[in-house]
């Protein structure tokens, strides 16, 4: 059941070929901060084990430890004490910030491209008017000035 998520997951974050590639790139660098947040809350756990001081001695508490570190909030009530964990924290961190930028760009990106379409719509639709409106200005010239022709040309002579 659980690779099966996995899989679907994955499919979900990097498949689809219709996808541009802002949403494909924010989508792995959601999968890959998962993963660091997941791995890194192990490694923190090992790297802190037995050390002097150490909070993060399990990994749930680790796990809350490394969703504060990747959104950048770090309450502090969780910290890593050896060179090893802050190395750990360090690469959540980075990794972190990175998702999250590119989840901004991506969703920025989106709405972009939505006010581009619908300029483009409606630049569209105002050429379209505009070159009905002269067809239809062209049309009645066109009437108005056979009018006058035939208007001006004297009965039973023809041009």
């Amino acid at each position: 059941m659980l690779p099966q998520f996995w899989t679907r997951t994955v499919e979900f974050l990097l498949g689809r070929e219709g996808r541009s590639l802002h949403l494909k790139a924010a989508g792995g660098t959601t999968a890959a901060l998962g993963a660091v947040m997941l791995l890194g809350s192990w490694a923190v756990v090992a790297a802190e084990e037995g050390a002097r001081g150490a909070n993060l001695t399990s990994y749930p508490k680790a796990l809350w430890w490394s969703v504060e570190t990747a959104t950048t909030v770090g309450y502090g009530d969780f910290y890593p004490v050896t060179l090893w964990g802050r190395i750990v924290g360090a690469v959540v961190m980075v990794v972190g910030i990175t998702t999250y930028g590119m989840v901004t760009a991506a969703l920025a990106t989106w709405f972009v491209g939505r006010e581009e379409k619908r300029r483009h719509r409606l630049a569209h639709t105002a050429h379209e008017l505009c070159e009905d409106t002269a067809r239809a200005l062209h049309d009645r010239f066109d009437r108005l000035e056979h009018l006058v022709t035939s208007h001006d040309r004297p009965e039973g002579r023809t041009e």
